[in-house]
């Protein structure tokens, strides 16, 4: 039985030193794929052999770093080279999932159209990794703002981890006594009309000078890009920059924007003109970019019955919106909200009631402060107490009372 024992030990033994597979390294962290595709380099050589292709959020594990690359390893076993700007932390990774899940749920604010094939970034910035591409003519709906400066610099991505410094041996000390330096000698002695010597002469009298006067420096203006979050077809969920989208509203209405970009609009009920259906448009344009707002004007068109074609219902400018702008097409009488900065610098969400031809507002709250109030209840009279208090004008009063007089 011992014999036997030992020729399994021995067997074993012979398997383990057949083995040619080195140990695995230890990680030093956990990484994800930053860009659509990524490729692994065998060697630090940006032309070397491809080891593996990978894809948008697979799981790495890093195990050595030199400089601004990184070597790490796939699930599989492969191993390989790549810029630690293509990688994103486990922090990175679940704020882009947290934002897509987020953004699932946010209202859009109108499709848009990419007339070229456009990146789509983890974060509002041109140096932040591309995940994925909206292809040629392709659609998307928009649903976020940001303005960003262009010189913005995001770094790597993945932080690599600091290697401590090593520490120096001390040095054996000598058993020997080590002799110092001689002593400095005395300085010189002062001289006996050193008190003399120290006083200053009078100097001629001279012009005195005029002051320079200061140079005042220009502030260094830092270029902007406007960034929009938006949502692919597929579910994708990114930033582009927004020049290059165009929103697909109706090119029968688009004819009256006067130069000022679109950046939201929404049908409001619909027309029937001789067998042919139209819709009502609502929309907010903006007059420049380059600013962190959304809007500065909203326009409201309806589909004249009388000479068969768009005309303004509604329109207000110069004022500061933000999104999301809300439309409500349930029931006889559409409604819509827009959130714009009053005079005291608080942000308000206007509730408007769209009746045929006419648009009128039912309500102003603070946004955020409280849910905003149902405007066809508004209309019907049929407001809650606390929608009741809110301030509307005399004319406003007057108006609605008459309205309610006659129906």
């Amino acid at each position: 039985m011992t014999l036997t024992r030992a020729v399994a030990f021995l067997s074993f033994a012979f398997l383990l030193s057949c083995n040619d597979q080195p140990p695995p390294v230890h990680s030093l962290g956990d990484a994800y794929v930053g860009p659509s595709t990524l490729n692994l380099r065998q060697e630090l050589a940006p032309k070397s052999a491809v080891t593996a292709t990978l894809k948008h959020g697979d799981k790495l594990a890093v195990i050595e770093y030199r400089h601004r690359l990184v070597k790490v390893r796939t699930p599989q076993g492969a191993e390989g080279w790549t810029d630690a700007r293509q990688l994103l932390t486990p922090e990175q990774m679940d704020s882009l999932r947290g934002m897509a899940e987020n953004a699932s749920r946010a209202p859009s604010q109108g499709s848009a159209t990419v007339f070229e094939s456009l990146n789509l970034h983890t974060e509002p910035s041109r140096t932040s990794p591309s995940f994925a591409q909206i292809p040629e003519n392709g659609k998307a709906d928009v649903i976020g703002h940001k303005l960003m400066p262009r010189v913005q610099n995001a770094g790597a991505s993945f932080t690599m981890p600091v290697k401590p410094p090593a520490r120096k041996k001390a040095k054996p000390k000598s058993s020997q006594t080590k002799i110092g330096p001689p002593p400095r000698p005395p300085g010189p002695k002062l001289p006996d009309n050193w008190v003399a010597l120290s006083v200053p002469k009078a100097e001629p009298d001279t012009p005195a000078s005029a002051p320079t006067p200061a140079v005042a420096v220009a502030p260094v203006e830092v270029p902007m890009d406007d960034w929009n979050l938006i949502r692919t077809l597929d579910g994708k969920v990114g930033w582009v920059l927004t020049r290059p989208l165009s929103m697909a509203i109706p090119d029968e209405v688009a004819q009256y924007a006067e130069g000022h970009r679109i950046t939201s609009y929404f049908a409001l009920g619909q027309v029937h003109d001789d067998g042919t259906v139209k819709n009502n448009w609502l929309w907010t344009t903006i007059t420049k970019g380059g600013v962190p707002y959304e809007f500065d004007s909203f326009r409201v068109f309806v589909w004249s019955l009388k000479h068969h074609r768009y005309e303004t219902a509604y329109i207000e400018r110069n004022v500061v919106g933000y999104y999301p702008v809300r439309v409500n097409n349930a029931g006889s009488s559409p409604s819509f909200s827009v959130v714009v900065e009053g005079v005291d610098g608080q942000r308000y969400r206007k509730t408007y009631s769209f009746e045929g031809f006419r648009v009128r507002m039912v309500s102003r709250v603070l946004e955020n402060a409280a849910p905003a109030p149902d405007a066809a209840k508004l209309v019907a009279g049929t407001a809650s107490p606390a929608e009741a208090t809110v301030k509307s004008s005399w004319y406003a009063k007057m108006k609605d009372r008459f309205h309610r007089l006659f129906r």
